[in-house]
């Protein structure tokens, strides 16, 4: 069997692992990032909405070859056809731009390569190393042959389905109540307005919502995520987004010309992302907004601590969970209370009928926020609906 050697092993490179490779090379590291792939961001199993406001945060560049479309901002429509507009600013993770999510994962992987990263395709991880109480590298197949690859340090990057943190000894399963089923076609010829991404709430997508994400005037990705526990077979959801679609005119004059279909984790965060040897990013470490279903901000913005602290990690030479804990509490400081609250929002929301939802979209329309995000959403609702928010007295 061939071996190789490296200081870090990135697995999987969808944004999180590319932006992980990327930093981890500028601090130094050797780095080597495996895709499963013959092709970096495809197949795009995506809803393609994103803000543009965290990307300086990361530094990641704006390029025109994957933005599609820059949007003014949302509008969330309520089950009886109310409508609630937000500007982009503050509409969340996935406003701002609708991307062409391939070339995007595309260009964060050349950051990656120009900062001195190898990238191998075609490279699935079958398997784990561990030694001495630590993750020492992987068991691979590359082209059709098997490969073991050294590393000091191992990140798990691979997606929802990740087995990385399973292979480890972490706790990654998840409730059907924390996963949504999704679909989504790419139609043409539709009625749309491309300076909106839409949000369709309620019973049209029990535990979930219906997006409309424009690509241009005609142009628009149009995808469905229904909570898992709310299906009785997995071939449901396609049909509550056929159902919706039929009383759309407008959306059911257009051709479909892609789908894409999958899930995604709407759960709490992980208790651990971390130890000797191995830290998990991005999907894999359940890094997904539990309201939006949203994982590419998240991911990024961790990644980027992941793949500095995994610099810092190699320059020590110390690969221990107790120093990779300044990864596990750096993401954490940026991201952890939001995905809890988040979360708990969740919970709630799923067990909403039309009428609140309608309800609740009257309120939040007429009420002046300071910034939108779901604490000020909450503090709101709490005048008006104490009985909705009481679970979440804590956060408030």
């Amino acid at each position: 069997m061939k071996e190789i050697n490296c200081d870090v092993l990135v697995v999987g490179a969808g944004p999180a692992g590319s932006v992980t490779a990327w930093y981890a090379a500028k601090a130094g590291a050797n780095v080597l990032l495996v895709e499963k792939r013959q092709e970096i961001g495809s197949p795009v199993r995506c809803g393609e909405g994103l803000s543009k406001y965290w990307l300086k945060d990361v530094g990641i560049p704006e390029d025109r070859r994957w933005i599609a479309n820059e949007v003014d901002g949302a509008r969330i429509f309520s089950p009886s056809g109310k409508v609630w507009e937000i500007n982009e600013k503050d509409a969340g993770n996935e406003v701002g731009y609708v991307i062409e999510r391939d070339q995007f994962d595309k260009a964060l992987a050349e950051l990656a390569a120009r900062a001195g990263a190898e990238i191998m395709l075609k490279t699935w991880v079958k398997g784990i190393i561990k030694r001495d109480g630590y993750i020492r590298g992987a068991v691979a197949r590359h082209m059709g042959d098997d490969l073991k690859i050294n590393a000091k340090i191992v990140v798990g990057a691979d997606g929802y389905e990740s087995q990385v943190g399973r292979w480890a000894g972490i706790d990654t399963s998840l409730k059907p109540n924390d996963i949504d089923s999704c679909i989504q076609y790419r139609m043409t010829g539709i009625d749309c307005d491309r300076r909106y991404c839409d949000f369709y709430l309620g019973s049209c997508a029990p535990g979930g919502y219906i997006w409309v994400f424009p690509k241009n005037e005609d142009t628009a990705n149009v995808g469905i995520g229904v909570q898992l526990s709310k299906l009785k077979n997995p071939g449901e959801v396609k049909h509550y987004l056929d159902r919706w679609i039929d009383k759309q005119p407008g959306i059911r004059k257009g051709k479909k010309i892609d789908m894409v279909a999958g899930a995604v984790s709407i759960s709490q965060p992980l208790e651990k992302t971390v130890d000797n040897g191995l830290m998990l990013v991005g999907d894999a470490a359940r890094m997904i907004d539990p309201i939006t279903g949203g994982g590419v901000s998240n991911g990024c913005k961790a990644a980027k601590v992941c793949g500095e602290v995994a610099g810092e990690a190699i320059a020590a030479g110390d690969y221990s969970a107790e120093f990779l804990q300044k990864y596990e509490k750096g993401w954490r400081a940026l991201l952890e209370e939001k995905q809890y609250r988040n979360w708990l929002a969740k919970e709630k929301l799923v067990t909403l009928s039309d009428k609140v939802f309608d309800d609740l979209l009257e309120l939040l329309s007429g009420t002046k926020l300071e910034r939108l995000n779901v604490l000020n959403m909450l503090n709101a609702v709490r005048e008006k609906y104490p009985e909705i928010v009481k679970e979440f007295e804590d956060f408030l």
